[in-house]
This record gives C-alpha cells, structure tokens and sequence, in this order.
C-alpha cells in the first residue's frame, strides 16, 4: 500500500531523515519506534505532504505521491491524526467529525461512518454538541482519530496517540487503534511508549538519528536484547 523509497530529508542544515526505505502492506499495523529527535514524526509529515523531502519517492499504491499537496491525500485515502490531536477548539465535536469528511461527495455513507465513529467512541456521542477545546486530553484524542476516520482512509497514520495520556486510557486507544485495523483500516503508528507499540504491530521499524536501524515483526522486537535494552527498560 506504501512504499517509502530512500528519502532524504532536511530541516535547514540539518539532515533529519537519511535514506529511509520502507513498506506497509494493506492490512497492516506497522509501529515506528525510537527516542525523541529520531526522526518519526517527520516521516509522517514528509509522506503527508507537510514538508517536502530532498530524495526518494514516496508511493502510494504504487503511485508518487511525493510532489502533492496534503490535501490531495486525503481524497486518495491517507489521513494522518497529528500529534497533539489538534481539534478545531471552538467547534463542536460533531463539527469537527464532519470537517473529517470533508472532501467526500457520498453523503449518505458520510452519515454511516459517524455512527460507526459513535461506535468506537462512545464518549463522543454524548459530547457531540459540546465544544472540542473542553473535552479532556483523551476524548481529544479520540475526536482526533474519529475525524480521521471521517474520511474513510485506506491508510491511517497516527503520530504519538498516547502523548501525556493516564495509562488506563492508553490501553483503551490502542485497543480502538486494534479493532479500527480489524475493521479493514491499515494503521501506521508513531509511538514512543515501544512496548505498546510492539504488542499491537504485525511488524516494526526502529529509528535512530534519522536512519533505519532494524526491523522485525512486532513480537520479534519485543523480544530483541537491543531493543529490550535501549526502549523498553530491560
């Protein structure tokens, strides 16, 4: 479904993503693991059109995808929940799920697709007509996935999901994240928090200072000395 193909890319001098080569197959959950500054987020970004990479190609479903702005993207099917969930504040949360669906034409499935957002979060039901910048950190997040998944995406990338979130509510994003993939949704996740990273992901690449420096599947990694060691305390 993605192919990301040698990419370079830069933040004024500084060379933040080097070479970086890799591949999520439909279906998949894949994690991108690694310290702060590793250089995760700004794969998302390069493959969402936010900052223009130097180098490589980006293909989606074995299309360039490398020169389009972002928010031709979406209408392709990739969506991306931003780190910091970064809802509308002063719109409601149904205002902001129906931003989500934006660039669709099929109305009458627009209004399937909420319900079925209403499924996964029920919180968001009964919140719907309340303000998005008052709910807490988590239901913002869960608006943040709900309006992503607005636009019916064939790929969803999912930066830091867990950010400054109790541990009781990590568990229930990441067993959302699981049953979105269940639902058909191909997920690509950027996660500190490496054990819960692992634990979902069918396969994994772990980053470090802008390179690629090993991959596996999820469970493999989990069990990685190196990994263990550098991500997971042990």
């Amino acid at each position: 479904m993605l192919k990301v193909h040698e990419i370079n890319l830069f933040y004024g001098a500084i060379h933040t993503l080097r070479d970086i080569s890799f591949e999520v197959r439909p279906g998949e959950i894949v994690s991108l693991i690694g310290a702060n500054g590793a250089g995760k987020s700004s794969i998302l970004n390069a493959i969402s059109g936010i900052v223009p990479i130097a180098t490589g190609d980006i293909l989606f479903e074995d299309k360039s995808i490398k020169k389009l702005p972002a928010f031709r993207l979406v209408g392709m099917g990739l969506a991306q929940v931003p780190e910091g969930r970064r809802v509308f504040a002063r719109m409601s949360v149904l205002e902001n799920l129906e931003m989500g669906a934006f660039t669709r034409q099929d109305r009458a499935r627009v209004q399937e697709d909420l319900e079925r957002v209403f499924t996964h979060f029920p919180r968001l039901k009964e919140r719907r007509r309340q303000h998005a910048g008052t709910l807490s950190g988590g239901e913002q997040q869960m608006l943040a996935m709900g309006r992503a998944l607005m636009s019916r995406p064939k790929l969803l990338m999912m930066d830091e999901p867990s950010m400054g979130l109790a541990p009781l509510l990590v568990q229930e994003i990441f067993d959302i994240i699981r049953q979105v993939n269940q639902d058909g949704t191909t997920v690509l996740l950027v996660e500190q928090n490496a054990q819960m990273a692992l634990s979902l992901a069918h396969r994994a690449y772990v980053l470090e200072t802008g390179r690629i420096i090993k991959t596996g599947g999820g469970q493999e990694l989990l069990k990685d000395e190196d990994v263990r060691r550098a991500y997971l305390g042990g």
